[in-house]
This record gives structure tokens, sequence and C-alpha cells, in this order.
């Protein structure tokens, strides 16, 4: 291992530990994304449209539609076994679970537009260690990322519709490290992005979609403390921005004769937006630790590409769902850390709706991402990381009025 103290403090607010996807994003921010991988970008006929893709409000049935759902994200505690110059490390992080709740709301017809509202998490991170050498620089990493989109649909004719929303961002993190020299912060921030969308329905079995969700970089502020040992040698205002990323979504959507509905989703996320990590601080930090807090530190992240195929069956009063997810992470082997353990992934759902009557519906989905193991031999780490495995259960209700 090379220049430890200085990797030591190379410590970040967002991009230290993924939640779930490749990088920090979370692409499954209602039951049926649950249930069906978010492969419901071309066709989603739910509340939750307001947000995969608003521009299908316009085929929506007539009248508000609501839906409130509650997600459960369960972590594994990943595990690190060392090699090499780490022979004889073995450690687990903590096992991590969160109660993710979520809203989406879609109004009547007013001409030919229509307005939705969704209040969801599209990011987030959490990654806690309790022993060395990955407690130097992770004891604690974690994000809360809540996001409010007002959106408005036109429809231009019976087949095309476009969409645009405003995004709303509010994101709150902690970063901890225990070491010789440590960093202790919390920080948060509103900003600000839009997102776009078009659906075209060439024929009635057929359904097209395009959507992008614009880049918004989080402006994380809020108060640091440096510490040497048991010296606290900074104590202020602190500052770090990254980005969540951009991501487009091109899907295509079948309905056979017996109401099976087959959709395949192409997802890019332009992760290379992430060039480096800059904490900057509102006053000088003593020189001896500026080589190590100060410093940008170059992350050189690297754009992604997820296919997501979804299955809907739609029967009597139930509709049963499926899908299959194979995403890559964004993060090259020089730059994995105890901090983003990340890695590809392969995920399966599955789930169900029932609708109880014409107001009321009730939805359940699960999924399960199976993440690989990693390799790494870069400047910091020689070992493998694994176990890193996570579950989603999510339920929500309906109600149309």
């Amino acid at each position: 291992m090379k220049n430890q103290f200085l990797k030591i403090t190379t410590l970040s607010l967002i991009a230290s530990s993924c939640i779930y996807a490749g990088g920090y994003k979370i692409p499954e921010t209602s039951t049926n994304a649950v249930a069906l991988g978010a492969a419901n970008i071309a066709h989603s006929i739910g509340a939750d449209a307001a947000y995969a893709n608003p521009a299908n409000m316009s085929f929506m049935e007539d009248g508000a539609h609501l839906e409130a759902d509650l997600m459960y994200i369960g972590l594994d505690p990943v595990n690190f076994k060392g090699s090499g110059a780490m022979a004889g490390v073995d450690i687990d992080a903590e096992t991590e679970t969160f109660f993710i709740p979520s809203m989406n709301y879609v109004s009547p017809k007013v001409g030919n537009y229509r307005f939705g509202l969704s209040v969801v998490v599209p990011g987030g991170l959490t990654k806690r260690w309790n022993d060395s050498p990955a407690v130097d620089s992770a004891e604690e990493f974690s994000l809360q990322v809540v996001e409010i989109n007002p959106t408005v649909s036109y429809m231009i004719n019976d087949q095309l519709s476009v969409a645009a929303g405003f995004r709303i961002l509010h994101s709150s993190g902690i970063v901890k490290s225990s070491s010789t020299a440590s960093r202790d912060m919390e920080a948060d921030s509103f900003d600000f992005g839009y997102n776009l969308a078009l659906a075209y329905k060439p024929m009635k079995e057929l359904e097209l979609a395009l959507t992008y969700r614009s880049n918004v970089d989080l402006t994380e502020e809020g108060n640091g403390k440096l510490l040497i040992g048991d010296a606290v040698v900074y104590d202020g205002g602190a500052s770090v921005t990254v980005p969540l990323p951009a991501l487009l979504n091109l899907a295509v959507a079948y309905t056979f004769p017996t109401k099976t509905t087959v959709e395949v989703v192409y997802e890019r996320a332009f992760w290379s937006a992430y060039e480096d990590l800059d904490f900057n601080y509102k006053s000088n930090i003593p020189a001896l630790l500026q080589p190590s807090f100060d410093a940008p530190v170059a992350k050189d992240w690297e754009d992604t590409n997820a296919y997501r195929i979804g299955l809907t069956q739609e029967l009597d009063k139930y509709t049963l769902m499926a899908g299959l997810v194979i995403d890559s992470t964004p993060v090259p082997d020089e730059k994995v850390s105890f901090e983003l353990p990340d890695s590809d992934s392969v995920a399966v759902s599955f789930g169900a709706r029932y609708q109880y009557n014409e107001a009321w519906n009730f939805g359940f989905g699960a999924l399960y991402s199976m993440r690989d193991e990693r390799k790494v031999d870069n400047e910091d780490i020689e070992g493998e990381f694994s176990n890193s495995d996570v579950l989603i259960v999510s339920a929500g209700v309906g109600y149309k009025f």
C-alpha cells in the first residue's frame, strides 16, 4: 500500500458507498419499478408514470391518480479479504437496513395537459466499518437524497405526448473516519435540475419512450472537524460538490393478445461528470493537513450502461410483474476503495397488483441484486470484496378519484 496517510483522507460525502445500483443512483422509486426492475418507462400506466415517464400521463384514464409506497432495502455486510501486503485481513462492514417512502400523483386532464407530482428518493448510500484498515477511511458514510419533481405533459395527438419537469433535490450526509488524522463532517444542500420525456404509440400494441433526467450537482455545505488524535485542529465551514448523474432511457414495449407486455430498456448513466473530489474550507487549515484534506482527488468515473427487461401479465383483477437487470459499476479498478466497494450486478425481480375495486389497488414488489465479487490491487487495497448483495421489498396502495 502506498500513500496510506494521504488516502485515509480521501473521503467523499456522497460517492463513498453505493446503496444499490452502479454508483449511488436508485432507479427503483415505486412498487411497480421494484417489481419490474425499473423497466416501466414505455409501459407505465400507474401514478408512478409521473416520475418514470411523465409523457405517459397523457394516455392514462381520466381522473386523479394517487399512489403511496414504502420500500425496504437490506444490504448484506460486505466482506473484504486481503491478499499480498494485506494478507490476513478479513473484515465485514455493518449490515444496513432502510425504509424509504415515496408518493406519486397525476391530475385529471386539463385540455391536452396533465400535471404530476412525485416525491421520491433517487439516490443514496451508506457504509460503516468497525475494523482496521477500513475504519481509517470509512467509519461511517451516509447520504439521504429526497427529490420533489413536479411535471407537466402535453398530448400532441392520440399517439404522441411530451413532458417536462423540474427537479428539486434536498440531500444531507455524514462523514466520519477514525485514524491518526480524522474528519467528522455533516452537510446538506438544496439543488435543482430538470427532466424531459416523450411517449409514442404508433399502434395500440407498441409503445416507444425516451426520457432524460439532467445531471444535478449536489453542493453539500455544512460543518467539518479535522482532528489529529483527539486534538481538534479545524472546526468550521466545509463544502464539497459531487454529481447525481444525468440519465438517458430508451424503451420499447409490446403487448401481445394475451395481455402480456414485454418491455426492454436501455439506460445510459453519465458518471463521467464525476472527475474529481475537492473539499473546500471557509478558512485555512493547518499546512500539515493540506496535502491530505485539501488536495483535489481524481475520481475519473466512467459512463455506464444498464439493460432492463420487464414482463407484465394482466389478468382479471391481478397484474403480475417480473424483471431482469444487468448493471455495471462506474468505478475504475484503480479507484475502488473501502468507501465504495462497487461492482457489476445482475438483479431479478417480481411483484403483483390487485385491483380491489374501481378506486383502490394494492401492490407488492421484490428485487434481489446479486453483485459480483471484485478483486482489487491498487495503491491502497489488495484483496477481494464479496457478499455485497441487496434485497429490496416494496408495498404500495393506489387510489383513483
